[in-house]
């Protein structure tokens, strides 16, 4: 040993198993002369190394530098150790040191190496179960840390003598890769036909493939579930699943094989590209330039596009004459996606003509994950595969703290250090089998993770599921206003933690008055928040009714602010109503009965979507505002005006010109346009009145009408040309879905100022 030999030892944090981390670590110290170990445990990756000093500086950058791609290093904490005198480099086994945890990996695109190899390695030619260090099933598949084969669905598998030797040679790319297989020992796909038979298959593709372009529907077992397929140039196939899956108007996700295809049917950014073919592997909404069978983006001027990530995808293209396939989640209606063989059979049998499963568990249903590009930056929309389990890193304690999440789009958040571990989707909570998926999420990520609740955060709705579950649990809690839960769930993302203006624009929320909230502006940090201005409150007649029949929100509006004599006039959009419905709606008002006063923007959104005759009646959640936004004319700079009555900003003559508009036979497009342009200038003149009495300027933009893409992108850039430091979702979703997260910060930071105090 060399006298002036060092030894350090380093504890590196952050998303390092599953991705090839150790057997990464191994070929650098050996590169730069090192010798010692490294070892996988359920905090990180822990690294000791001897060895010269300038040796040992060159390791460290290449580890920073170099390392794999699906990892993300959070920490590097080096002290120096004892110098032992090791005479080689070398992999241990894992071990469990603590209830602290490491990162646990989402699942991982199929690589360009492991596509390589089915064409060459004998016993993986055409094997639809490829998979290395570097990519393949993590999170679905996983039961517990630290990340080992037994820990795993692939426990079933016995290894053959060829892929033991692989998976034991520290120089070979599937050194350690838990789910290694090939045709001999791994898992293998099953067709299931209409006449109940059952047959094994090394490759279906080419049989998929022909029953994709003559029309059938397939219901594909993928990684974090199933999926419901057929091809998307084909009418009368997406007709056929839409009628049968119960979706009758929301779009559907299609696949492509490249960038290339998807250039010549849509508008493709640069940031988009490299999004679409990240190992996340997301859904990325696309504009349309040469649309697919109509009824899949059905009359929506964007569709969801993803490209392959599993190796039968890829292989599916081989044979498929179509050059898109449509490709949904696997679930009749509102059900969470189906990931069990059985229920596929029983279910997905009523839907699809052929069921293709596998004979590997999914352990952990994960739908495809949902983004969109706004402002040059990736945002998400539903946060699911490819993505979860990775944590958002906070500046705050949150250890012991659940976050129970919202009602609609739901996920939650347990609370680990100093981090926020996000569920997977899990979706809106209003059936049994969706919260029993949730309930039975939330003790796997326990587990996983060594989680033990001690504080629990829930939103302030008494009646929301999550609320009553987060009750259940006998535990101190914490109840959260919705709204200052969407800002404080933006600000966590982006570290803030501070004074800012908040303007969360969505469709519910329960208010600190009982009445329901959506339009807010808020003056709040992180422990609490003063509702600044709100959007004039309106009766919703019928409740719940509104968000399916959006021409009740409209008549609502009308009925405030011109009164009953608006409606003698022939008001086209009413054309289909029942006079009858009209007056029981009339009535309701008056009497105020089922009428609960909202403030909600999703709600205003409506009402101009049915006046406009965009969308009178809703088939699926937030209709009416999606086709407003596809409405809406390009290159359009008209508005419209609003008022500010104190705190109340009130919307009467944008009302009376969108009214006059239609008189004169101004294009729905350019009412749309104006309409949106509106509500961008009102963003920006309701935060220069509050910046002029606070000198705030940081602003924070939420909820779910912040996934209008027009809206978002014209609120940020007036912001801006104003001076506003300007703050909007990348990292969680602005709609409920992130919900979750920023009840996880409040709770923290209220947590910690008690402690404090």
């Amino acid at each position: 040993m060399n006298s002036q030999s060092k030894a350090s030892l380093l504890h590196v944090q952050g998303l390092v198993q599953g991705v090839g981390f150790r057997p990464f670590v191994y070929r650098i110290a050996i590169k730069n002369n090192l010798n010692g170990w490294v070892e996988n445990n359920n905090e990180g990756v822990l690294i000791h190394i001897e060895g010269l000093e300038g040796d040992i500086e060159s390791f460290r950058k290449m580890l920073i530098q170099n390392a794999p791609q699906a990892s993300s290093i959070a920490s590097v904490n080096e002290t120096e150790s004892k110098l032992e005198g090791f005479k080689a480099f070398e992999i241990r086994h894992s071990s469990n040191h603590s209830e602290a945890i490491t990162e646990v990996s989402p699942d991982i695109a199929v690589c360009p190496d492991c596509l390589a190899d089915m064409q060459i390695q004998q016993h993986r030619i055409d094997y639809p179960f490829i998979n290395c260090t570097n990519c393949g099933p993590r999170f679905t598949i996983i039961k517990d840390l630290p990340y080992d084969r037994h820990q795993t669905t692939m426990q079933a598998f016995v290894m053959c003598d060829e892929c033991r030797k692989e998976y034991s040679d520290i120089l070979d790319r599937r050194f350690h890769a838990q789910p290694v297989a090939c045709l001999k020992c791994g898992p293998a796909y099953e067709i299931h036909t209409k006449d109940g038979k059952t047959v094994r298959v090394n490759n279906p593709a080419p049989q998929l493939a022909k029953w994709i372009d003559e029309g059938s529907i397939v219901a594909l077992k993928g990684l974090g579930g199933y999926h419901l397929v057929c091809d998307a140039l084909n009418e009368s196939a997406v007709q056929t699943l839409r009628k049968r899956k119960s979706r009758e108007g929301k779009p559907m996700a299609i696949m492509m094989a490249s960038v290339e295809s998807i250039h010549k049917r849509f508008l493709l950014s640069e940031t988009e590209a490299q999004t679409i073919q990240s190992w996340k592997r997301p859904i990325v909404l696309l504009q349309n330039l040469q649309p697919c069978a109509p009824s899949v983006s059905n009359g929506m001027h964007t569709a969801g596009v993803i490209m392959p990530y599993m190796p039968i995808h890829y292989q599916l293209f081989e044979f498929l004459e179509t050059e898109a396939i449509v490709l949904t989640s696997g679930n009749i209606s509102d059900e969470p996606v189906t990931i069990s063989d059985e229920d596929a059979l029983k279910n997905l049998g009523k839907v699809a003509d052929y069921i293709v499963s596998y004979n590997r568990e999914i352990y952990n249903r994960a739908d495809d994950s949902v983004v969109f590009v706004a402002d040059g930056k990736e945002r998400i929309l539903r946060r699911s595969r490819g993505y979860v389990p990775s944590p958002i890193k906070l500046n705050l304690e949150t250890e012991g703290i659940f976050a129970v999440g919202a009602e609609l789009v739901n996920t939650f958040a347990i609370g680990k250090g100093k981090q926020a571990i996000l569920s997977q989707h899990i979706g809106d909570l209003k059936n049994a089998e969706t919260l029993a998926f949730y309930e039975e999420s939330f003790q796997r990520f326990s587990r996983l993770f060594r989680f033990e609740p001690s504080l629990i955060a829930c939103d302030l709705h008494p009646d929301y599921l999550s609320t009553q579950f987060a009750r259940s649990l006998g535990f101190e809690t914490i109840e959260i206003q919705h709204h200052h839960a969407h800002i404080a769930s933006c600000m966590a993302e982006h570290g803030l933690d501070e004074k800012v203006i908040g303007i969360a624009l969505d469709g519910t929320g329960l208010g600190n008055d009982g009445t329901i909230w959506g339009g807010e502006f808020f003056v709040c940090d992180l422990i609490d928040f003063e509702r600044a201005y709100y959007f004039d409150p309106v009766p919703l007649p019928g409740g719940d009714k509104v968000t399916h029949e959006p021409w009740r929100t409209a008549v609502s509006y009308l009925h405030k602010y011109f009164g009953k004599d608006i409606f003698l006039k022939k008001l086209p959009f009413l054309n289909g109503i029942d006079t009858k419905h009209l007056e029981v709606v009339f009535q309701a008002i008056d009497l105020k009965i089922n009428c609960p006063l909202s403030s909600g923007a999703g709600r205003l959104f409506d009402a101009v979507a049915a006046i406009t005759g965009i969308c009178t009646e809703s088939d699926f959640h937030a209709e009416a505002p999606m086709r407003l936004e596809a409405a809406a004319a390009k290159n359009c700079r008209g508005k419209y005006v609003f008022d500010i009555e104190e705190k109340r900003i009130v919307f009467w003559k944008l009302f009376y010109l969108i009214l006059k508009d239609l008189k004169m036979g101004v294009s729905v497009s350019e009412i749309s346009a104006k309409f949106h342009n509106t509500m961008a200038l009102l963003v920006l003149t309701v935060a220069k009145k509050i910046r002029n009495t606070t000198g705030l300027n940081k602003i924070i933009l939420s909820g779910g009408t912040f996934q209008n893409r027009y809206l978002l992108e014209k609120s940020i850039f007036v912001l801006r040309d104003s001076g506003f430091e300007v703050y909007a979702h990348q990292k969680v979703p602005s709609n409920d879905g992130g919900i979750a997260l920023g009840q996880m910060a409040i709770a923290a930071k209220r947590r910690s100022m008690k402690k404090d105090s």
